[in-house]
């Protein structure tokens, strides 16, 4: 039986965390909303490991974590209106999606001209990102399936990662909530976490 390996959110369980995912590895990881399975983006092989773990269609992109607006900036394209909600809910339970720029992350993560992205409020995913700026950061879960938010429940179901890192039960109001804003006006793909009628200027 495989014995996965499990560290915390402490600096000695980030730091090989962090080169588990230099190395073409996959991670498990508490965020904001529930846990998360992720990897470098930019790695092909990582993100198609992350698709068979899954089961999920290669249809549906990937999303991805990052670590700061200015990152977000370097992959993407954003607006003034935009920046104004990123600035009110981020970090947070909101993720955008946003007209891609970086060419390579399009060919990696097979994406067309647009990308999901967020910054969570989570301490843990925040040290893992300040060390590797960008996160594939999809839910740990079987496609189809609940999320999780108790670590056990989660290692007992999610097969086939390199590493878990544990940070406790997750206590949130669900997964993030999706939006893509034309011409200032939002558009709600999913609502989670923050209601409709949460998301104003």
């Amino acid at each position: 039986m495989l014995v996965i390996m499990k560290v915390n959110c402490q600096d000695k369980g980030i730091k090989k965390a962090v080169e588990i995912i230099e190395n073409g590895g996959v991670i498990i990881f508490p965020t904001d909303t529930v846990y998360g399975i992720g990897c470098n983006p930019y790695d092909t092989n990582a993100v198609k490991k992350i698709y068979e773990i899954k089961s999920r269609e290669k249809i549906k992109s990937l999303p991805v974590l990052a670590s700061s607006i200015q990152i977000v900036k370097q992959i993407s394209i954003i607006d003034k209106f935009t920046e104004k909600i990123i600035k009110k809910y981020w970090p947070g339970p909101l993720t955008l999606i946003l007209k891609l720029k970086d060419k390579n992350l399009k060919k990696s993560l097979n994406l067309e001209d647009k990308i999901a992205v967020r910054i969570p409020n989570s301490e843990c995913t925040l040290k893992l990102l300040n060390k590797c700026n960008l996160l594939v950061g999809t839910s740990a879960n079987i496609s189809g399936e609940s999320s999780f938010t108790n670590p056990q429940e989660c290692m007992k179901n999610v097969k086939n990662y390199d590493v878990f890192v544990d940070g406790g039960t997750i206590t949130s109001k669900g997964e993030s909530t999706i939006i893509e804003i034309e011409n200032e006006k939002i558009h709600i793909i999913r609502e989670g976490a923050l209601k409709k009628e949460d998301i104003v200027i």
